[in-house]
């Protein structure tokens, strides 16, 4: 049941995190937000509670292990416990290797990679400790499948299908009923395209995305399955797309 569920949302400024904050507080959950941008953070809050929604928030760097910490205690704080984290925040500036954009890589290693640790940190000793607990975390079908272009970024993605896995099979060793699920998107239009500084890279993706683009609110709907699921059943993955998409 989502209902009263605790649930921490990374990158809950936009996008998938932001639909997904707004469906489960809508169905019951308790959210806690956290993400780089303040404002858009009160104003997802501002909304949320006028729907009669329980919610907090922190302004997040996920690449910071002490801002990761400081969610979870303001989740303790404000209600009690923990029941699923949702590490959802994610950068994509994609480019051919060629390129040579070392910095965005660096980026994308910091945030994708380092900031799923940093989230899991900050959540397992809580976890473990009360023998129950979600850790749903996104990846990409670019952590499925190469992809041109996607050296880097696939390769964090892929980086948190076997991280995610690995989780899963060492909580069933060692009984601590902590259920995981990745999440596999494709082509969802969000904020991510804004983040390739490209051209041609930017070009191809944004026609791949007019073509087979769909709405945050079908991955919201994803996780808020996962997460219904009863505590003895766990949705370990879900690859999200358009029924006609060619990858």
């Amino acid at each position: 049941m989502i209902k009263d569920k605790v649930v921490i949302i990374t990158g809950a400024s936009s996008g998938i995190g932001e639909a997904t904050a707004r469906m489960l507080a809508s169905r019951g959950a308790k959210v806690v937000l956290g993400a780089r941008r303040e404002d858009r953070l009160q104003q997802i809050a501002q909304d949320i509670r006028a729907s009669g929604g329980a919610v907090v928030w922190r302004t997040l760097d996920v690449t910071r292990q002490e801002d990761n910490d400081r969610l979870v205690e303001l989740a303790k704080a404000e209600f009690g416990r923990v029941d699923v984290t949702f590490l959802n925040a994610g950068l994509m500036p994609v480019s051919p290797l060629s390129a040579m954009k070392t910095h965005e890589w660096q980026q994308m290693v910091d945030v994708n990679i380092t900031g799923v640790l940093n989230g899991v940190a900050a959540v397992l000793p809580s976890f473990v400790a009360q023998k129950s607990g979600q850790v749903i975390a996104t990846s990409s079908v670019a952590g499925l499948k190469a992809y041109p272009g996607c050296a880097v970024y696939g390769g964090s993605k892929w980086f948190v299908r076997n991280f995610m896995e690995v989780l899963r099979m060492e909580s069933a060793m060692e009984g601590t009923n902590i259920r995981t699920t990745t999440v596999y998107p494709a082509a969802i239009n969000t904020e991510l395209l804004g983040s390739i500084s490209d051209a041609s890279t930017l070009g191809a993706m944004q026609g791949l995305y007019q073509t087979y683009g769909i709405s945050p609110e079908r991955i919201a709907s994803a996780v808020a399955f996962a997460i219904d699921q009863p505590e003895d059943t766990a949705v370990s993955e879900l690859t999200v797309g358009p029924a006609n998409q060619p990858w």
